[in-house]
């Protein structure tokens, strides 16, 4: 009686794997001509993201690879909202502008500090270097300097992350680095400041470099800027780049000065999505007064419902990241963060004297500053695989994990870094060791065999 009716009623009953769209190749560079409805669409996006490693056991990656339930329900509620749209959005604006004033207070700021959220510290550096860019210009104009004679140049340590190349290749700025080296694996103190002259618009210092994770000493530097500045017209300001450390060593290590408790530190840019502990999309930049934010890098907004100052680069983006970042600010408090901070500490270091356990490895770093673990092969080591034959081993076990060379004048030096983050408890570290001595027994075993094999007498083979 029910044959051949409702067959539309019956065909969205269709298993998923019984659509047609399961018979056909996805849509991968044109639209098909046809909707599916959203279940077959889900799994089909969803499938075609099977074949990635698992985030959480990405040991490449410094951004944050979990969040709470409450925190996710909350971002996913606020999509919608975009962060210009001040007007029409108050209370975020608001809550924007609590965080940066939270994060102010981390940082010390005093009472005339400015401060924006951005993407990331791409963006925000991007955002300090044009500060710097423009500041440097106004001061020197007054004081007669030639800018036609000679490009503008930015100093930093070769241990930089790609977006100040960006920066300078963009602004057309040299970008003068201060060679790192077995002595000094951060920046120069006894090199830096000769690599300033009146054409400088700054000096970036890097609190945790990308490479190592190791902190340049900005109280020193600011030592060194001060004397200079004491001798000339010209003078020089510090950005520090704290993309990882900004939201960890306030907790961690709250006697370090390197922040705007130092004279010549103007601005500071951080990564809520690194050790802020959100998921990747929210940075930080601030300045410690107006007057180092040149006005014409303050623009009005006046068609959104009502004239707004803003500083991004970056217009129409969402504010589910910055939400974020408040909820992690109002649910951790100081306390939760020290207590998720201290916790990664302790997993770093356990890590650390693991892997120094192995007569195959040099410790670099242990994860005493940013809990950030990286390794050599020894000197003696000849047993004839490479890291990066570790890290094949360990991804075939899941784990990512990165071999590189350190930058130039350290290029011939190739290293494997652990970034330990917040959802890395001792439970999962005690698996990664056990997994990483699995792989190197593995490896050792492989190629004992492989060296075997070459001498063909010892097992009565002939040519």
């Amino acid at each position: 009686m029910l044959k051949g009716k409702f067959s539309k009623e019956k065909s969205e009953f269709v298993p998923v794997f019984g659509t047609k769209e399961e018979d056909q190749d996805i849509p991968k560079y044109s639209l098909r001509k046809n909707s599916v409805s959203s279940d077959v669409a889900y799994r089909l996006v969803k499938d075609e993201l099977t074949d990635e490693g698992n985030s959480r056991l990405n040991m490449a990656t410094f951004c944050q690879t979990y969040m709470e339930p409450e925190a996710v329900k909350l971002m996913s509620e606020s999509m919608d909202k975009n962060v210009i749209d001040k007007s029409e959005y108050p209370r975020t604006a608001e809550i924007e502008n609590r965080c940066v004033n939270i994060i102010a207070d981390l940082w010390h700021a005093s009472e005339d500090y400015l401060g924006t959220s951005t993407i990331g510290s791409s963006e925000a550096c991007m955002l300090a270097g044009m500060s710097m860019k423009f500041s440097w210009e106004e001061r020197v104009k007054k004081l007669g300097l030639n800018l036609n004679a000679k490009k503008p140049n930015l100093v930093i340590s070769s241990g930089f992350q790609v977006c100040w190349e960006k920066f300078c290749t963009y602004w057309g700025i040299e970008l003068r680095e201060v060679p790192l080296d077995h002595k000094n694996q951060s920046l120069n103190m006894d090199k830096v400041m000769d690599y300033v002259d009146p054409y400088t618009i700054g000096i970036v210092g890097i609190l945790g470099i990308t490479y190592t994770g190791r902190y340049d000493n900005i109280k020193k530097l600011n030592s060194l800027v001060e004397n200079y500045n004491s001798s000339t017209e010209y003078k020089v300001y510090i950005h520090v780049d704290a993309a990882s450390g900004g939201f960890y060593t306030p907790f961690m290590d709250p006697d370090l000065k390197w922040d705007f408790r130092l004279n010549n530190v103007i601005s500071i840019n951080s990564s809520g999505h690194k050790y802020g502990l959100v998921y990747p999309g929210i940075g930080w930049v601030l300045w410690r007064d107006k007057k180092f934010l040149p006005e014409k890098l303050i623009f009005k907004v006046s068609y959104l419902g009502g004239e707004m100052p803003t500083i991004a680069i970056n217009f129409s983006h969402s504010a589910s990241q910055l939400i974020g970042q408040y909820y992690n600010f109002v649910r951790f408090g100081w306390d939760g963060y020290y207590e998720i901070h201290n916790k990664t500490h302790k997993v770093a270091m356990y890590i650390a004297n693991e892997i120094s356990k192995f007569s195959e490895f040099e410790i670099i770093n242990s994860g005493s500053e940013l809990p950030i673990v990286c390794y050599s092969l020894s000197s003696s080591f000849n047993k004839g695989w490479t890291l990066y034959d570790l890290a094949d081993r360990l991804l075939m076990k899941g784990w990512q994990v990165p071999a590189y060379p350190l930058p130039k004048n350290l290029d011939n030096e190739v290293i494997q870094r652990l970034v330990i983050r917040a959802d890395l408890g001792m439970n999962m570290a005690q698996e990664f060791v056990q997994d990483f001595s699995e792989a190197i027994q593995e490896l050792n075993k492989a190629h004992i065999l492989f060296h075997d094999v070459k001498k063909p007498f010892k097992y009565g083979f002939t040519h």
